[in-house]
């Protein structure tokens, strides 16, 4: 984390939201491989639909990091 007298960047919001679009993705998709081992039933599809926020958080992630790997000389 920051310490308090260091400035926040404008772009640590969207590390902050990929990683959070990341993991809940990533948390649908364990859910859909633990569904049929818990009950029978298949996944329905709003838990794939929420799985496809992996990628998106992967994406906006890569962004973040080639926004921020090009600083001014």
């Amino acid at each position: 984390m920051t310490s308090p007298s260091s400035p926040r960047r404008p772009g640590d919001r969207l590390l902050h939201v990929a990683l959070a679009l990341f993991g809940v993705g990533l948390l649908a998709i364990i859910a859909i491989f633990l569904t049929p081992i818990v009950s029978d039933a298949e996944p329905g599809l709003p838990l794939y639909l929420i799985a496809m926020l992996a990628p998106l958080g992967f994406l906006l992630a890569l962004i973040y990091a080639l926004r921020s790997g090009r600083r001014a000389r």
